[in-house]
Parts: structure tokens; C-alpha cells; sequence
């Protein structure tokens, strides 16, 4: 198998070069998304010798399903990144060996998450399971405004060997983003739409399996949840076993960044 690359990016001009050296093991048909970047990302891009197009973001399903649309990419196969996302070797190797013609539609692969240097291995997230490799036309992005997940027509597998989400974006940039996203995911939450949206599933997918554990969280009370998933992951599921690092990613993910969207869910039903 030979995929062609999608990356999206926005001023990722710390992460791209590992993850456009480790596509380039894999395929000669790479293809840039970039919403603006002011730094050296399309410069980056370019001199790898990537194909870099212009979208204006809107969010990040459109801004995967207008890639889908719209690139004219070389292969049958498409595997979907971030600009901080690479593939390991192994990985790498594992892709290579996928038959052309497979009669599957698509894979999930396992990702593992690096922050601030060091790959957390506890609190329950590692692996996270994404579908990102699939043949041109099965594929396509749900219109969540956060947290979106890739739907895949036909059968699929999972793969073996992880990709790593290496997060370089200082603590300032980190806590910008994630106040941004807030708002998004408060939308989401209060809409509660299910239209073009991943349902959780006991028996599922991976995803689905993981959609339906989140409604625990969703239904949980207020303000008390954020207490309890930090517990969770911190203390049940061993997250103080990832260091420092762990501690400040768990108390930023899932403490500040999910009391901040209660503290905004609470007063957009005030304001109203």
C-alpha cells in the first residue's frame, strides 16, 4: 500500500518537519491543508516537496471533508493527519505491508500522546483509537465543532503499531487553543444534534465504544465531573505514573479544560 498524505496545519512549523519525514517513508503524494499559517509551515511544507493548498478554517470537520473534496490526490488510499501527528517506524513499516487492494474500507490506528517531551503511557488514554487510513470515498468526517472522528463505509481493522501525537505548542499557545475549543465543544454539548454524528455503541467500533462511555460523563452533574474524571485518571487509571509531565497534562485536559466548559455552559444558560 501507498497512501496519499492530508495534513492540516496552522503555524506548525515546530512538529511538521518530524511528521513530513516520517510520511515520506511511506508515500510520494503529500498533501498540505494550511488555514493561514504565518510562520514557516508553508515554507517547511514546500521545500519537502509536499503539495500545500489554502482553506480558510472553519472547524476542523470541514476543514477534513473539504481536504476530501477538493485535493486531488494521486492514490486509492488516504491517510489523515494533524501537522503535530508522525508515524512510527514500525508504524511505517505495518502501512507498507497492507495490501493494495484490500477488501476492508478502512483501519483505526492506535495513537499515543507525547506532552512536553514525554509519552504518557497511564490514565487510561494510551492508545486512543482513530480511523484515519481509508480508500478515497469512504471516508468522511463528522461535523462535530470538537472531538471529531472520521466515518469509514465497509469493513475495517485495526492496526498494530501506534502513531505518536507530539504536542510542541508552548503552555501559552496550549491554554489559547484549548480556551478556543471550549466554545466549541460548549456548542456541541448544548445542541446535543446527533445529525452526521458518531453515536456511542456498547459493541462498536472503538470509537463508538468510547462514544457511549462519554455519556457517563456528559450525564454526570455539573461542576462535580471534572473532580471525578481527573480522580479517574489521575489516581484510578495510574496517571501519576507519567511524572510531572502526567500531572500537568491531567490537570489541564481533563480538570481545567472541563471545568471551563461547564464554567461556559453555565453562563451561556445564565446569560439566557
Amino acid at each position: 500500500m501507498r497512501p496519499s498524505v492530508i495534513i492540516l496545519t496552522f503555524n506548525s512549523s515546530d512538529s511538521l518537519p518530524a511528521t513530513l519525514a516520517s510520511v515520506k517513508a511511506i508515500t510520494d503524494d503529500i498533501h498540505i491543508v494550511d488555514s493561514g499559517s504565518t510562520d514557516q509551515t508553508v515554507a517547511i511544507a514546500e521545500a519537502a516537496g509536499a503539495s500545500v493548498s489554502h482553506h480558510p478554517f472553519e472547524n476542523y470537520g470541514a476543514q477534513r471533508n473539504w481536504a476530501i473534496d477538493n485535493l486531488a490526490t494521486r492514490y486509492r488510499w488516504q491517510l489523515h493527519l494533524d501537522a503535530d501527528e508522525r508515524l512510527t517506524p514500525e508504524l511505517q513499516q505495518e502501512i507498507l505491508a497492507l495490501p493494495e487492494d484490500s477488501a476492508l474500507s478502512g483501519y483505526f490506528l492506535p495513537r499515543l500522546l507525547q506532552f512536553m517531551g514525554r509519552v504518557l503511557h497511564h490514565g487510561g488514554m494510551n492508545p486512543t483509537w482513530h480511523m484515519r487510513l481509508f480508500v478515497k470515498g469512504q471516508g468522511r468526517c463528522e461535523t462535530r465543532e470538537y472531538d471529531q472522528h472520521f466515518l469509514c463505509t465497509g469493513a475495517t481493522e485495526r492496526l498494530k503499531h501506534s502513531m505518536i501525537d507530539d504536542i510542541r505548542m508552548s503552555l501559552s499557545e496550549w491554554t489559547y487553543r484549548h480556551n478556543r475549543w471550549s466554545d466549541a465543544e460548549v456548542r456541541e454539548m448544548l445542541q446535543q444534534n446527533s445529525e452526521g454524528r458518531i453515536q456511542g455503541r456498547l459493541t462498536g467500533n472503538p470509537i463508538e465504544r468510547k462514544r457511549f462511555v462519554r455519556g457517563f460523563y456528559t450525564n454526570a452533574p455539573a461542576f462535580t465531573r471534572p473532580f471525578a474524571l481527573f480522580f479517574y485518571r489521575y489516581f484510578v487509571r495510574l496517571g501519576f505514573l507519567d511524572g510531572k509531565e502526567g500531572f500537568i497534562f491531567y490537570v489541564l485536559q481533563t480538570f481545567w479544560f472541563r471545568f471551563l466548559v461547564d464554567a461556559k455552559i453555565y453562563e451561556s444558560k445564565k446569560k439566557r
